[in-house]
């Protein structure tokens, strides 16, 4: 059995202070499908990963708006809320975020393992083999999604977990 570690999340949060974050309001941004982007027309909320090793989150969707967040880990899982131009709104997992442009984000999909040794079996089956334990905070390459469980790879080592267990995935989503 392999443990897969924790690759620790940073982020840089000298530059956030108790001010509340301004947004765009809803009246500047074009008319869209409900559920859908103004933008790209793609589904809102939805989950994308960030490309590079940093990522400013400001506090509104220009780059003359301040930097509240830097986020400092590649291919941690974001989810975006919004989007106007070429800008996204986006939180991680623990709600904190702000506008990022969408050059910095992947639509690779990443989640992460929200408990600690998180079991991996070789199928979606609490009874089938533990291939390996993730412990919490650890990323992971998200492939399939059935029901209750999806199938997660790093480091050439692959599982199925526990929908529950993980952030980056919708709880009624399905992949194939």
């Amino acid at each position: 059995m392999l443990a897969l570690g924790a690759r620790p999340l940073f982020a840089d949060t000298a530059a956030v202070q108790s001010e509340s974050l301004e947004t765009v309001t809803e009246a500047a941004q074009p008319p869209a499908l409900p559920g859908r982007g103004p933008v790209t027309n793609l589904p809102l909320p939805r989950f994308v990963t960030l490309k590079g090793s940093e990522g400013n989150a400001r506090r509104g969707p220009s780059l003359s708006h301040r930097i509240d967040w830097v986020f400092k880990h590649p291919g941690m899982p974001l989810k975006i809320t919004a989007e106007f131009g070429h800008w996204r709104r986006v939180e991680d997992r623990d709600g904190a975020g702000g506008w990022v442009h969408y050059s910095l984000l992947s639509g690779v999909r990443n989640v992460i393992i929200q408990q600690d040794m998180t079991e991996l079996h070789s199928r979606p089956d609490t009874g089938a083999n533990v291939v390996a334990v993730a412990e919490a905070g650890a990323i992971m390459r998200l492939g399939t999604c059935k029901l209750d469980w999806c199938e997660v790879e790093q480091d050439g080592v692959d599982g199925w977990a526990e929908k529950a267990t993980l952030w980056g995935v919708f709880p009624d989503e399905t992949r194939d």
